[in-house]
């Protein structure tokens, strides 16, 4: 185990590419907190595998939607392991399969407040401890519908092509105070989310039209993350990268 010593706040991470990012940064001696919003059980279980391979995490409720909610749970997890986070991995996110023309208000803006509100939140409230120590890592879980559009899942596109966006962002406004931010846009993945998509005849045609003709894994998603966390990293802020297997090359 490497002993990284920092403390890592992973949101939607009962879920396959969190938990795989959670269970793989622990396993690099990084402190995690298993941000989730319902699915308790899923984050304790998390927690369990993480403690019998030897890391330390804690879980943490956090709905996107409840900013109150949000710095709870960074309070409860940083006094857990006393010290600052120094991670911040969006990674909490809702998809929802609906033609244009039957998108609601409602529909878009439920995608909105947790897609990229949420993160928005999160990232303001993680900011002043990086900013004071000069070091921070926020990373964005976005997806190539946010660089291509959405067919079935316009609202999921734009709420992630918007989260592209606020890392720039953020990139432009924090990089001088050892601050990086990046995005990681993923492609199809072989995660419970994914699935509802490839029963879809879009979902199956994308799959057939995959350069490297199949799915990432979540463990693929996770290395490319460990990577984003570490001092090698330093000069890549603002950046977008592709696990994509292909599918898009911008």
């Amino acid at each position: 185990m490497i002993n990284n010593n920092k403390l890592v706040l992973i949101t939607g991470a009962s879920g396959g590419v969190g938990s795989a990012t959670a269970k793989h940064l622990a396993a690099l001696g990084y402190e995690v907190g298993i941000g989730y919003c319902s699915n308790e059980h899923k984050a304790k279980t998390v927690q369990t595998e993480i403690g019998n391979a030897g890391g330390k995490s804690i879980t943490v409720k956090l709905d996107y939607q409840d900013r109150k909610q949000i710095r709870s749970a960074i309070d409860e997890l940083t006094r857990h392991f006393n010290k600052p986070i120094s991670i911040l991995i969006n990674n909490g996110a809702i998809a929802q399969e609906k033609p244009f023309n039957t998108i609601t208000d409602d529909d878009w803006q439920q995608m909105m407040a947790i897609n990229l509100q949420g993160p928005f939140i999160a990232a303001q409230e993680v900011l002043d401890p990086m900013r004071e120590n000069h070091w921070g890592r926020i990373i964005n879980i976005t997806s190539i519908g946010g660089q291509w559009g959405g067919f079935n899942q316009v609202h999921y596109a734009a709420s992630k092509a918007a989260l592209i966006n606020l890392t720039q962002s953020l990139a432009k406004i924090y990089s001088k105070d050892g601050v990086v931010t990046t995005a990681v846009a993923i492609g199809l993945v072989a995660t419970d989310m994914s699935a509802n998509e490839l029963q879809t005849e879009a979902g199956k045609e994308k799959l057939k039209n995959i350069p490297a003709q199949r799915l990432a894994t979540t463990s693929e998603i996770a290395e490319t993350i460990e990577f984003l966390c570490s001092e090698k990293s330093a000069y890549l802020t603002g950046q977008t990268l592709n696990v994509n297997g292909g599918m898009y090359f911008g």
